[in-house]
């Protein structure tokens, strides 16, 4: 089941305003403190997520720096969303 890119195109654009970006320069990765205002939680958990592997939130990693891409953060809540349908 994969979500509508309706859908993710609108939860993209609501990571920008989120972020402070205009709906035309949303940057294409964010690193991990704008990942977790985005998704409510604190960059420690998102650390914890990708040490146990609790969620499938893609990312991006060289040594010490991880990148989330934009896309995969609106894909990712898109998947979760419930009862928004109808």
């Amino acid at each position: 089941m994969y979500p509508e890119p309706e859908t993710v195109h609108q939860i993209t654009l609501e990571i920008g305003r989120t972020l402070g970006y205009p709906p035309d320069t949303i940057p294409t990765q964010v690193d991990e403190k704008s990942a977790s205002l985005v998704l409510g939680v604190k960059a420690a958990t998102l650390c914890n997520w990708r040490c146990t592997g609790r969620y499938n939130l893609p990312h991006v990693k060289a040594g010490r720096l991880v990148r989330y891409r934009v896309a995969d953060l609106a894909q990712w809540i898109a998947k979760r969303r419930k009862g928004a349908e109808g």
